[in-house]
C-alpha cells in the first residue's frame, strides 16, 4: 500500500501544517495536521502539543493553511470544503 503524502505544508519557524487531500464521492476535502518540531540533543523530532508560545504562531500556521486551501480549490474549480 503507498503512503499518502501531503498535498501542501505551510510552516513558520518550528510550527508546520500538512494539508492532506481526500478524494471523497461528492468532490475533493482537505484536513490539516499539525507538529511542533524541536531538536533533542542532535535529533530533530517532533511533537502533536504546542506549548503556550506556540499558539500564535499555530493560529497564523493555521490562518495560512486555510488560505492555502482555498487557493488549491480555486484552482480545481471547487466552490467550498463542507463537510
Amino acid at each position: 500500500m503507498a503512503t499518502q503524502k501531503p498535498t501542501a505544508h505551510v510552516h513558520i519557524g518550528n510550527i508546520e501544517a500538512a494539508i492532506w487531500k481526500n478524494e471523497i464521492e461528492g468532490g475533493t476535502r482537505y484536513n490539516v495536521t499539525f507538529k511542533r518540531h524541536y531538536k533533542d540533543g542532535d535529533a530533530w523530532k517532533s511533537s502533536e502539543s504546542f506549548r503556550r508560545d506556540d499558539l500564535l504562531v499555530l493560529a497564523k500556521v493555521a490562518d495560512n493553511a486555510h488560505t492555502t486551501i482555498l487557493e488549491l480549490q480555486q484552482e480545481e474549480g471547487a466552490d467550498s470544503d463542507d463537510a
